[in-house]
């Protein structure tokens, strides 16, 4: 049962309650995060968790996978070449690029099928990486147009794509979509958005930030999905757990025009060895295990329901039910703040991370997160989930889940 939280996390409250919220918020991240350096069970351990001499040492066996007694990249040969080879290898395609950032990376594609196409407007979804998180980026810096085909937490459908009262250059579709909670489509879904966009003369790009763990949900290779698009977009930090960078995938002709617009963007770099690098140890290391890590995401995820149902939390949501990645997110009807603290409590007097993101309150009383699950994840069995669970919910204020119970709408129990 959910009991009501102990004196001293009171009077911890009243004392933080005097800081204004930026720093309040500063406080807890920092909380957060030195509880996360020194938990003995976590799912995850990010790199942003990490030193600098621990980053470092990740590249250890890198020679075993590209000769280190070759000259150091300049502008872009050597290893960075390798990695793009290796990369249109993975993803069927005939070229690729490498780019700082996919931000870049897909204002340069759009661009460019802009131009080829002789119409700027980007047809996406609301939820789309560009709309949400870029600062306007492709109408402010790349003079493209982009209009939503649909807000549902879902990829958008054959229809909303064939029906839009509109004309649109290019579709994208991002594979998974994030905001949606990592969602994808399946894969005859995908199939006919991918036809009623070439039924309009629209080209389709994939923002495949995460394509590389979308394999076991559509039970498809890396080249099968990547082949639907006309480019593709994938990045080496999130799941390959490199030190950074893109690659833009596609035909020849458009990844060489690709690059130019990657110099007038500045995204030439002198030397980029290391991302190079730790982009190939992550193929190497990170990619054959990404359909492990989303087989056991399932297994956490149907233990945090039945840890919550258990627990008398008076109402929770896993999204998806079943994971459609290794990443998924949790709902609760808290306050984001009491959210917070009640996992970082739990985390520094426990040991054990249980939710390793700040909480972010989507309307009155209710909040979400993001779990994300990789190789320490899978330590984890499901009775620990649950154990975890119960140790959380017990540093949950009563009276406010009882306040909220009802703040999700018509569903008021656990979902299963």
């Amino acid at each position: 049962m959910i009991r009501a939280m102990s004196d001293t996390a009171e009077q911890d409250e009243q004392a933080t309650g005097q800081l204004s919220d930026e720093d309040r918020r500063s406080q807890l991240r920092e909380r957060r995060l030195a509880a996360h350096r020194g938990a003995q069970r976590v799912f995850a351990r990010f790199a942003f968790h990490k030193t600098l001499r621990e980053r470092l040492a990740e590249l250890d066996g890198a020679a075993d996978l590209y000769d280190l007694d070759e000259r150091s990249d300049v502008y872009g040969d050597g290893v960075v070449e390798a990695l793009e080879s290796k990369v249109a290898g993975l993803l069927g395609t005939e070229a690729a690029a490498f780019f700082p950032t996919g931000t870049m990376a897909q204002q340069v594609a759009l661009r460019c099928w802009a131009g080829r196409s002789g119409n700027p407007t980007v047809a996406l979804h609301a939820l789309s990486h560009p709309e949400v998180h870029e600062r306007n980026a492709f109408s402010e810096v790349g003079g493209l147009r982009p209009v939503r085909l649909s807000s549902e937490p879902r990829l958008p459908t054959a229809a909303e794509v064939r029906d839009f009262e509109e004309p649109f250059g290019a579709l994208m579709l991002e594979l998974p979509l994030r905001d949606a909670g990592f969602v994808l489509p399946s894969w005859e879904e995908l199939t006919e958005v991918v036809a009623a966009a070439r039924e309009r003369d629209a080209v389709v790009h994939f923002d495949g930030a995460r394509l590389w763990e979308s394999t076991a949900h559509f039970g498809r290779s890396l080249a099968e999905i990547a082949g639907l698009a006309d480019s593709v977009y994938v990045s080496f930090y999130k799941s390959l757990e490199a030190f950074g960078g893109a690659a833009l995938a596609g035909p020849t002709e458009l990844v060489e025009e690709a690059r130019a617009w990657r110099h007038r963007y500045g995204g030439l770099v002198f030397q980029q060895f290391p991302t190079a690098l730790s982009a190939l140890v992550g193929l190497e290391r990170q990619l054959p295990r990404l359909p492990e890590y989303v087989a056991h995401a399932r297994v956490v995820a149907a233990a945090l329901r039945e840890g919550f149902a258990a627990a008398g939390v008076p109402w929770a949501r896993v999204h998806p039910e079943v994971p459609h990645t290794h990443d998924f997110q949790v709902w609760l009807p808290y306050d984001a703040d009491v959210l917070s603290e009640a996992a970082v409590r739990t985390a520094e007097e426990t040991g054990t991370v249980l939710f390793s993101f700040a909480w972010d309150r989507t309307g009155p009383g209710l909040a979400r997160t993001e779990v994300q699950v990789r190789s320490a994840g899978l330590e984890w069995t499901a009775e620990d989930v649950k154990t975890a669970v119960a140790e959380f919910a017990a540093r949950l204020p009563e009276e406010a889940g009882r306040a909220t119970s009802g703040a999700a709408g018509g569903e008021r129990t656990v979902s299963r």
